[in-house]
This record gives C-alpha cells, sequence and structure tokens, in this order.
C-alpha cells in the first residue's frame, strides 16, 4: 500500500480514514503516539480476546499474542477469536486469523513459547506488556523487568463473576483536557461575581500531569500489624478485602483513599487515610471482593483455575483454603458465605468484556499519554455491576 502523507498530518490517508473517530476522540498525537507503539500480551482466554480486540481496533502498531496452551472445551465460551473445532490447537495461533482480520492495518503476530522461559531482552522489544492467566511469580518477575526498562506493565484475570486489572507505569507523564478559566471584566455584569473567575465550557486548554506508580512487590510490603491498622481494619468494608492466603506468607495492608459505595473514579490521597485493604501476600494484587485471593491460591496450588467438569472437587478445596486462610486471620468465616464458590467458576463474557475494556482503555491512555490513568488498581464485580478503581501500596 502506498502511504500518501496528509499535510503535516504525520498520517497515511487511509489511516486518517481508518480512525477517524478516535483521532477526533482523543487528538491526532495521541494517535501518532499508538501508531507508534507495539504490546506484548499474554494469555489467549476470554479476557485476551477482549483485551486483543480492543487494542486492534484501536490502532496500535503491532500486538504479540503470547500463549503456550491449548485450546480448551471451555475456551470457545468466552473466547469470541477462536473458531469453531479449535480444540486441541494452540490459543494464540487459533486466535491469529480474526484478530488480524479486525484491522490489516496492525501488525499481529502470535508467540507460543511459555512466559517463564522468555529473557530480559524479549519484553524491551515492547512499550508495553499485559499479563493474564499468569502465576503471582511470573507477574512480579516481568513486573520488575519491564519497570527496570521503563516498560508499561498491566496485568488482569477474570474469574466468574469478578475480575480485576493492575497498572505499573513508572513515572508516568500525560496531559489532560480541562476547561479554561475565564475572568469576567469589571463592569460588564454588576455585583460580587463579576470579579470571580468562571469556566468557558467553549474553550479547553491541555494541562501536563505526572503520575508515580508502585510494583506489585512493593505493594506487599506495608506493615498491618499496627493497632492502628487493625482498628481501621474492623472498619473496613468485606467488599473491600483481600484476604491473605496464610500466615505463614507475610500480610500486609496498604491504605486506600475514601470513596463512595460503588464509585468508579480514580482514587487521591492513597497514604492519607485511616481506611485499608488486606493484600493478597500469595499474589501481590489487591481485589473489591473478598474471596479472589482463595482463587489464586486455588490456582498455586493446583496450577489450573476451577474447572466446571470437577466442580464438586474444586469447590471443596475452596472452601477448605476459605476457612484456612479465614483463621489465620482471626476472622469469622461467615464473611464468606459458602456459596461463593458458585460465582467463580470459569470466564464470564459479559465479564471479560467490562473487565477487558477496562484494561485496553488503559493501555490506550498510557501509550498514548492521554488522560488520568487508574492508578493502580480497577476491581469488578459481576454480581453487583460494581466497579472500583482502588490505589494501593506506599507513598
Amino acid at each position: 500500500m502506498v502511504e500518501k502523507e496528509e499535510a503535516g498530518g504525520g498520517i497515511s490517508e487511509e489511516e486518517a480514514a481508518q480512525y477517524d473517530r478516535q483521532i477526533r476522540l482523543w487528538g491526532l498525537e495521541a494517535q501518532k503516539r499508538l501508531r507508534a507503539s507495539r504490546v506484548l500480551l499474554v494469555g489467549m482466554k476470554g479476557l485476551g480476546a477482549e483485551i486483543a480486540k480492543n487494542l486492534i481496533l484501536a490502532g496500535v502498531k503491532g500486538l504479540t499474542m503470547l500463549d503456550h496452551e491449548q485450546v480448551s472445551p471451555e475456551d470457545p465460551g468466552a473466547q469470541f477469536l477462536i473458531r469453531t473445532g479449535s480444540v486441541g490447537r494452540n490459543r494464540a495461533e487459533a486466535s491469529l486469523e480474526r484478530a488480524q482480520n479486525l484491522n490489516p492495518m496492525v501488525d499481529v503476530k502470535v508467540d507460543t513459547e511459555n512466559i517463564e522461559n522468555k529473557p530480559e531482552a524479549f519484553f524491551t522489544q515492547f512499550d508495553a506488556v499485559c499479563l493474564t492467566c499468569c502465576s503471582r511469580d511470573v507477574i512480579v518477575k516481568v513486573d520488575q523487568i519491564c519497570h527496570k526498562n521503563s516498560i508499561k506493565f498491566f496485568t488482569g484475570d477474570v474469574f466468574g463473576y469478578h475480575g480485576y486489572t493492575f497498572a505499573n507505569l513508572g513515572e508516568h507523564e500525560f496531559v489532560e483536557e480541562k476547561t479554561k478559566v475565564a475572568k469576567v471584566s469589571q463592569g460588564v455584569e454588576d455585583g460580587p461575581d463579576t470579579k470571580r473567575a468562571k469556566l468557558d465550557s467553549s474553550e479547553t486548554t491541555m494541562v501536563k500531569k505526572k503520575a508515580a506508580f508502585c510494583s506489585v512487590k512493593e505493594a506487599l510490603e506495608v506493615d498491618w500489624s499496627s493497632d492502628k491498622a487493625k482498628a481501621a481494619l474492623k472498619r473496613t468494608a468485606s467488599d473491600y478485602f483481600l484476604l491473605q492466603e496464610t500466615r505463614t506468607h507475610s500480610l500486609t495492608m496498604a491504605p486506600v483513599a475514601p470513596r463512595s459505595a460503588g464509585h468508579t473514579g480514580s482514587a487521591q490521597a492513597c497514604s492519607r487515610t485511616n481506611e485499608c485493604v488486606l493484600l493478597l501476600g500469595e499474589w501481590g494484587s489487591a481485589w473489591a471482593t473478598r474471596h479472589q485471593n482463595l482463587l489464586l491460591k486455588f490456582r498455586t496450588d493446583k496450577g489450573r483455575d476451577p474447572s466446571s467438569d470437577t466442580f464438586g472437587e474444586d469447590s471443596e478445596l475452596l472452601l477448605q483454603i476459605r476457612n484456612d486462610v479465614l483463621d489465620s486471620l482471626g476472622v469469622n468465616p461467615d464473611l464468606l458465605p459458602e456459596d461463593f464458590v458458585r460465582y467463580c467458576f470459569s470466564e464470564m463474557a459479559p465479564v471479560c468484556a467490562v473487565v477487558g475494556g477496562i484494561l485496553a482503555q488503559e493501555i490506550v491512555k498510557a501509550l498514548s499519554q492521554r488522560d488520568p490513568p487508574h492508578n493502580n488498581f480497577f476491581f469488578f464485580d459481576g454480581m453487583k455491576g460494581n466497579g472500583i478503581v482502588e490505589c494501593l501500596g506506599p507513598k
């Protein structure tokens, strides 16, 4: 394809037509940054498919889909990029054709190796890395590599009706559109308001800002054992708990900014509030829903997620993990009713759509350097329809 550059635009006519709506939304400069960005996406289950679709349609330069697992009979329930009859094929390879067809202008590649075997140099070819379906050790390792090499890092997962995202953008600079403040000239109007600044909704300006992020590992190093922290713990709503695996691991607590129930928005002044939330020592992230760490503990113990094929066996193990975890914390098991096991099996397609949409949106915002990012967790409860942004970790 012969590219015809628009006058001063820096993108081809074909690209201008393809991305016209989003250029109008976030501007040409943001689209040009996306156009120059390469992303690594690990894990091509239902959540991975949603993220891939959104990034490809947004117009990144290249997307590498990495997954060493095969398509299971359960995968097509939420993974819409996989064609019927693909069971047994590599998940990334089975997703390639439909993914590429979404936008031929994006260079979509497949990698079938295990992420655990990748050297540090492998990650340096990307501007952003997004992990799904990974263990705690892999997440911490890749997060450290990305931070060292100034690569934007994201991770997330979906378990049944619940999902989360996490971002570590290091020292991130971005621009935010603000409505201009116009001063009213004296003598134009009567009364004291004439000297006050007024917002002019017809004009906006771009304001440069910065945000600092902590790593997953750093989020685990905040001590919660003090009497003050324990007192705060008693006032914390159960939906904001992320329970520790066992007391054999270090329990941590991070401050969280105050917010109203069901509020979705960036948390501010994270270190200056008396509210708290328990962080998962086994996994190193936080959830708004109190039972998510049990599923991650299950993944560690069994090397897989709970399966509907072994519902009875897996339900019993989840309940046992629940009892062990809550007992280690000295918390009444009634905090987590036994029926929670009914809502955490498989990937729910609507939950994947919500969490995948949020995660892809945050990747686009980070790469384009446009608009405030979520700093640093987003939790979604599909049973309640609530999405919450939490800022967790050290100052």
